[in-house]
């Protein structure tokens, strides 16, 4: 079984990305110790304090984002970081050639509960200038140098893509490599299964309160099939079931605040995971079009998100094209 640094290098991956990912890495082991500590470390809980997001940060929200920033930082190939934690970017190597944009823990309400959460990363080409500000971050999800999620679950996992597929490797406890487990990922076309946020329904638009409500009449209803649904309260974790075995996972826009047409942010999750999604041979919208294709007017931007297998996902979008709101 391949380790990831040959991997990359078999695969012509350019030295100081090839640095800047196994910097990621470091920085996810770090974490999945803390996590593995759990209460005996003292990390569970709360902060005590809102991120910029307005969401109650838990210990291991900032623990895990000081970890990554610092690692990212101090791995030389990044010119600046921004994180769904801080309120602006922070800088890095003048020289560095990349720009990340980062999930530290996403899912980090279970993490009380023993739980799956992740961290979500994003890779952008950085500006030919040695200056960069909030706008060098600001690029549609097509141009990222590569995309990817660490798991942390029963094995910790990473998935990633430099745009040619997707691989998952798997965290060796004994050497502490990550070995790819799995190449060439690939999500059916079909599926019986969805994730959706149900205790939400009443505050979505008349075109998904639809989609879902045929979806729940199973073989009785237009669908005239039966679904599943799952919800792990977690993105990493619904997409990575989503890569395993097909589905589709939505969080919806909604009517309760105008200013936050979805929960997701663009530059941090759905960017990154709308990557991982294409490149896996699914689909990635918004309740209007393609994700990857969205033109970022602030980092902490925030969209709806239909991503999966690409038939429902095409399905799921008609509803909207048919029954506009």
């Amino acid at each position: 079984m391949q380790q990831l640094t040959q991997q990359l290098q078999d695969n012509n991956t350019p030295a100081d990305l090839i640095q800047l990912i196994l910097s990621i890495c470091r920085a996810c082991k770090e974490i999945t110790t803390q996590l593995q500590g759990g209460a005996m470390t003292g990390v569970l809980g709360s902060a005590g304090a809102e991120n910029v997001q307005g969401e109650t940060q838990k210990k291991l929200d900032v623990v895990s984002n000081d970890i990554l920033k610092q690692t990212l930082i101090a791995s030389g190939s990044v010119r600046a970081v921004a994180s769904e934690e801080e309120e602006t970017i922070v800088a890095g190597n003048d020289e560095g050639h990349y720009l990340v944009a980062f999930d530290p823990l996403d899912g980090s309400s279970n993490i009380d509960i023993n739980s799956m959460v992740g961290t979500i990363f994003s890779i952008m080409p950085a500006p030919a200038s040695a200056a960069v500000s909030e706008q060098d971050f600001l690029q549609p999800g097509r141009q990222q140098v590569a995309a990817g999620y660490v798991l942390y679950g029963p094995s910790v996992m990473l998935v990633l893509s430099l745009g040619d597929g997707v691989q998952m490797y798997t965290l060796d406890q004994q050497t502490g490599e990550f070995i790819l487990t799995v190449d060439r990922v690939q999500i059916d076309t079909e599926t019986r299964e969805f994730a959706i946020n149900m205790s939400n329904q009443r505050f979505w638009a008349p075109p998904m309160q639809a989609y879902i409500d045929d979806l729940l009449a199973g073989s009785d209803g237009p669908r005239e099939k039966n679904f599943n649904m799952r919800w792990v309260a977690a993105m990493v974790a619904d997409v990575h079931r989503i890569l395993c075995r097909g589905g589709l996972f939505t969080y919806p826009w909604d009517k309760r605040d105008p200013d936050k047409p979805g929960k997701l942010r663009l530059m941090y999750e759905a960017n990154p995971m709308g990557m991982l999604i294409e490149q896996a041979g699914g689909a990635a919208y918004t309740d209007s079009g393609p994700i990857l294709d969205i033109q970022p007017e602030k980092i902490h931007q925030r969209v709806p998100v239909i991503l999966g297998s690409i038939n429902e996902v095409n399905t799921c979008v008609a509803y909207h094209q048919q029954r506009p709101f």
